[in-house]
């Protein structure tokens, strides 16, 4: 579930306008309106008592010049902005329907000299919230009164985004004007999400290359080596457990030292006599990748 209240934002109201919605199953959407009027706070005041005197509240009521936001009622239930399309209660129709009130004019687009802040920012953090996208299923807004919108049920049943008061079935409004729709988004961008950090890959050890450079390293000249790759992810571990001197712990040899160090591993994991010939094991290995990062194969 999405926000349901935008916190400290203005209440206004009781803050119950709805109910229930209808078609939870279908997308969330956000309806724009405008409210004819003028702006600023009297404006703000008169059109919030009107709204709440005739029962048409929405779930915003927005004042493009001033960022003043104050919210009717939760954004779970539905808010009463719209008619109904004959049974159908438009309202009620997607798991959330939410309906903003601009105090504007359709004829004027806000868009163009509106002055959206913090509180434009947080509601459509609220409307996002509720998964709905940045689109506009049902396309242009009308640009006159006597405009030809598409007001189609199916793409109003079946497709969340935003719309206009003159894109909904069964009403006959043609507010919000021609408004900027990218505008909308672009005033309050979007928050990058932080990526993923990459995790640096698990190295791996090949057990029969360590056992067969333990076998070998120890009878050949100083600083010859067998499996250098291996063998130093295995000095490494060693060194981490307080085994093996760091002198020793990077050269690739798993010579009389690190056979020295690996049989004191095989001790610590309880180990003894042959057991703990400092010859590596799949046990005792596994149990030093588990403990220091590496993965044991084959």
């Amino acid at each position: 579930m999405g926000e349901i209240w935008i916190k400290d934002v203005e209440r206004l109201g009781d803050g119950s306008v709805g109910g229930a919605m209808d078609s939870p199953s279908a997308p969330a959407r956000v309806v724009w309106h405008t409210t004819e009027s003028g702006h600023g706070d009297v404006s703000f005041e008169a059109v919030d008592g009107h709204l709440r005197r005739i029962g048409a509240e929405p779930h915003f009521l927005y004042d493009p010049t001033t960022d003043r936001l104050g919210q009717y009622g939760p954004l779970d239930k539905s808010a009463r902005a719209l008619r109904n399309d004959g049974v159908t209660r438009t309202n009620r129709t997607g798991r959330a329907c939410i309906q903003v009130e601009v105090l504007a004019k359709a004829s004027r687009p806000f868009t163009g000299y509106w002055k959206p802040g913090p509180n434009f920012r947080a509601l459509m953090r609220a409307v996002r919230s509720w998964s709905i996208p940045d689109v506009w299923p049902a396309g242009a807004l009308a640009a006159s009164g006597s405009s030809t919108t598409s007001r189609s049920r199916t793409t109003w049943a079946t497709k969340g985004g935003h719309y206009g008061h003159c894109n909904v079935p069964g009403n006959d409004h043609w507010d919000p004007g021609p408004i900027s729709r990218s505008a909308v988004f672009a005033a309050a961008p979007k928050t990058p999400s932080k990526p993923s950090p990459v995790k640096p890959p698990v190295p791996a050890v090949d057990l029969s290359n360590l056992i067969a450079a333990a076998r070998r390293d120890p009878g050949l000249p100083q600083g010859g080596t067998t499996h250098p790759a291996d063998v130093k992810i295995v000095e490494k571990a060693l060194k981490e457990e307080g085994l093996l001197p760091a002198t020793y712990a990077a050269d690739g040899a798993f010579g009389s030292t690190t056979i020295t160090a690996y049989r004191a591993w095989q001790r610590r994991c309880g180990y003894t006599g042959s057991a703990a010939d400092g010859i590596p094991g799949k046990a005792s290995l596994t149990k030093l990748g588990s403990a220091c990062g590496f993965k044991v194969t084959r």
